[in-house]
């Protein structure tokens, strides 16, 4: 095999990790491959808070960017950062086997603060998803900005006066960061597709098409396709404060989805679970429940506030 595959990827500790799983999964089948970091402008700007951005895809637009334009041969994103609707001409090649999916609170000194009702937490995150499921069950909180890729809010964490941060399970563990001082959220529903990697490429390139679809995984790619099926048929968007997860479990597919205001004062929420076989649009079905039960509210109110 002459042809060497360009894997794109973020320049971040985390991003690299990804994109060594999609190399190392193409060189185990004899194919030859490089890795080309590029810069994403979510990347760049590491002050103003994802919501006042307000740009879907601002992780992985430059990537999109070097694939349209030949640069790169595969793109190698987080897929909870992938816009719902992929550029024209660009497909997905292959979705990896799905890593842990819950959020985790990394504290600074211990977790009483929690049952401590007139307590007034410092609690920092970038995400408008967790900022408001902390909301709903702690309207008293502060809420801060976190942005910076994940050693760098850790460190930030640390150098800040507040009581904890944060993060995707997913995203400490695979880099081995992931401090004592941390518990699962477990009452904290994820982002759609938190905990999957991507791989994505261009419709017509056969080659690389070929080369990745031994290791897309069916049931990951089944249980995201349903989440991202409610996520755009809600609004659509990675800084929307809306969860999803589906999970399968003896040829059953379980969904969980909801969506809650960005203060965290309302929300609804929707479970349902189906035969694998039948699963097809649970997604849509679940996200149209929400909206009529009062959800079309808030996707209102999201979409005047911006």
């Amino acid at each position: 095999m002459d042809k060497v595959i360009r894997i794109g990827t973020r320049e971040s500790q985390l991003a690299l990790w990804q994109a060594h799983q999609v190399n190392d999964l193409l060189t185990a089948q004899g194919y030859r491959t490089e890795l080309v970091p590029i810069k994403s402008e979510g990347d760049i700007d590491l002050v103003t808070p994802l919501y006042e951005i307000g740009v879907q895809g601002i992780f992985t637009k430059s990537l999109d960017i070097a694939l349209l334009s030949g640069r790169i041969d595969i793109a190698v994103h987080s897929f909870k950062d992938v816009p719902t609707q992929l550029p024209q001409t660009i497909v997905t090649a292959a979705i990896l086997e799905r890593g842990p999916v819950k959020d985790l609170l990394v504290y600074k000194t211990n977790t009483d603060f929690l049952n401590q009702p007139d307590y007034i937490a410092n609690i920092a995150t970038s995400s408008v998803r967790r900022k408001a499921q902390w909301l709903r069950k702690f309207p008293h909180h502060q809420l801060h900005n976190l942005r910076g890729n994940v050693n760098t809010r850790l460190q930030k964490l640390a150098a800040e006066n507040w009581d904890g941060a944060i993060f995707a399970a997913a995203g400490l563990e695979r880099i081995n960061v992931r401090p004592a001082t941390s518990i699962e959220l477990d009452w904290m529903l994820p982002a759609p597709a938190q905990g999957a990697v991507v791989a994505v490429c261009r419709e017509d390139d056969e080659f690389c098409l070929k080369a990745c679809a031994p290791f897309n995984h069916a049931h990951t790619a089944l249980s995201t396709q349903i989440e991202r099926e409610f996520l755009r048929t809600l609004m659509g968007g990675c800084t929307t404060p809306i969860s999803a997860y589906a999970y399968i479990q003896n040829d059953t597919v379980f969904f969980e989805g909801e969506i809650c205001s960005p203060d965290g004062t309302s929300f609804y929420s929707t479970s349902r679970q189906s035969a694998v076989g039948n699963a097809a649009g649970i997604g849509k079905d679940a996200a149209e429940e929400i909206l009529a039960k009062g959800g079309a509210e808030i996707v209102a109110q999201i979409r005047n506030a911006k």
